[in-house]
């Protein structure tokens, strides 16, 4: 009975993912996930991309953030992306693939970028998520503190950190440690995101 209620589960997931009008915009304009239309959306209303931007994308596979902010960026701009996942080539992306939340893998980013500031630190990280919240969240918070710990080491002056996350038990909390380090934070839910999703995007300024 589990099996089978997981596999109708699975079934309607799969079913509402097809049919999803981001989902067929993202494929007719060969754009790499939906996602690519959260962080346009984003930055519409923030305005947070300009050409000659440094960006470090973590969580970047497939690759949908990645494409848009180095279409924003240009030439004269740079985006570094991290995934435990494979991504496909994108010109003028440099891509690191390995989890980094292991020493080894941070270690190698940070020392690649160790002669560069950036101007955007943006995280779509999460962990595979359960359902069982009281599971879920601890890992939720400890991927956004890696990438607010990377923020401390090579976000500029004026940079910008966005970073997603989940409501859930622990958020409060993370969201004081954001406030102790960035002049303006503002909680964004994007009209792109599905609306029974917990999934938010905190967005913090220098």
């Amino acid at each position: 009975m589990i099996a089978k209620n997981k596999s109708n589960s699975s079934n309607r997931w799969l079913l509402e993912h097809f049919q999803d009008k981001y989902v067929k915009e993202a494929k007719k304009n060969k754009i790499r996930s939906r996602s690519w239309f959260k962080l346009e959306e984003i930055d519409k209303n923030n305005k947070l991309f300009k050409p000659g931007m440094n960006v470090i994308d973590l969580g970047s596979a497939p690759g949908g953030w990645s494409q848009y902010a180095i279409n924003k960026v240009g030439h004269k701009g740079s985006v570094v992306a991290c995934d435990v996942l494979p991504m496909k080539k994108i010109v003028g992306v440099k891509f690191f693939q390995g989890d980094c939340r292991h020493k080894n893998i941070l270690k190698l980013i940070l020392n690649y970028l160790s002669h560069n500031t950036f101007n955007i630190i943006m995280s779509d990280m999460a962990p595979n998520i359960t359902g069982c919240w009281s599971v879920d969240m601890p890992r939720v918070i400890e991927i956004c503190k890696i990438a607010l710990k990377m923020s401390t080491y090579l976000l500029s002056t004026h940079g910008v950190f966005l970073v997603k996350s989940f409501h859930g038990e622990g958020l409060n909390e993370f969201f004081k440690e954001i406030k102790m380090l960035f002049s303006k934070i503002k909680i964004c839910k994007p009209k792109t995101s599905r609306s029974r999703s917990r999934e938010i995007f905190i967005l913090a300024t220098r």
